[in-house]
């Protein structure tokens, strides 16, 4: 009888993945991706990042962000990947081949555990740092987020650029007219995170983290939105339900009949013409390194 094999640090990190990496979550994210890609871009402009930048994409997913960023930068500039699920990154190196995107360099670590690699040489064949970070929702996973300030500080030049979108109220997530079942699963996500010691509204202390790691945060923009039952950006609220439910189950944080109950809400909701999803608010923190 042969002894059964102890999983490997990959497959630990897969089943840690707080939302999971299965292929509905790929799919989620990247609906997610396109329906804030223009708050996505609007925050690169603002931030000055531009063609010949290298930008590191910090909790990279499947690389939406990152295949973006590879074709604003351009040829001149520089990518790189940092993500410590191999699954997401194996979908972004299909991608990017598939575009023909050169420019994209893949790092599988945990920021916990690992430093962010060297960058790129610039054109006077010298290597000074980064010139940009981008980070979206993920400071709000992390159990040590001034690590996570401190990892961007250390692969960042002088004079570069952090961009966050993190959450600051994540109980603002609301459908209206109320229902207690969708209060009862933001308690449950709190609960979720919390429990692998990350923090929903992250984005309360991230700027004294960035102070505290040396930056300096040059702009605050807030970012709130709401969404009818016939909008395309319903079905970014309703979808993460729809995902994070079964999540929430598997991982024993509620019952299977209570999350009956939270997609029967979503459901009849949906059916509503008078519903409304208040999502979570997001402000977009633009920090320069001292």
């Amino acid at each position: 009888m042969s002894t059964p094999q102890a999983p490997s640090a990959r497959d630990l990190a897969e089943k840690s993945y707080v939302l999971g990496t299965h292929d509905a979550e790929l799919e989620r994210l990247g609906f997610q991706h396109s329906v804030w890609r223009d708050e996505v871009l609007q925050a690169w402009r603002n931030a000055g990042i531009r063609e010949g930048a290298r930008v590191i994409d910090v909790g990279a997913g499947p690389g939406f962000a990152s295949l973006d960023l590879a074709e604003l930068v351009g040829p001149r500039g520089a990518v790189l990947a940092v993500e410590r699920s191999a699954r997401f990154l194996s979908f972004l190196a299909e991608e990017a081949q598939r575009r023909g995107l050169r420019n994209i360099s893949l790092a599988e670590l945990d920021l916990m555990q690992s430093e962010i690699p060297t960058a790129p040489t610039n054109g006077n064949g010298m290597t000074a740092g980064f010139d940009a970070a981008w980070c979206r929702w993920v400071a709000c996973f992390v159990p040590d987020p001034q690590l996570l300030a401190n990892r961007f500080s250390a692969a960042l030049a002088s004079g570069g650029v952090a961009v966050f979108h993190e959450y600051v109220e994540y109980g603002s997530f609301q459908l209206l007219p109320p229902r207690s079942e969708i209060g009862e699963f933001v308690q449950a996500v709190f609960e979720s995170w919390r429990a692998q010691a990350g923090e929903p509204d992250i984005a309360r202390v991230l700027p004294m983290l960035l102070d505290h790691a040396g930056f300096a945060v040059q702009s605050v923009r807030p970012i709130a939105r709401c969404a009818r039952r016939q909008d395309r950006l319903w079905h970014w609220p309703a979808g993460f339900v729809r995902i994070n439910v079964p999540r929430l189950v598997e991982l024993g944080v509620r019952d299977a009949a209570w999350g009956r109950r939270v997609i029967s809400a979503i459901n009849e909701a949906e059916a509503d013409d008078r519903s409304i999803f208040v999502t979570p608010t997001v402000p977009e923190i633009i920090a320069v390194k001292r």
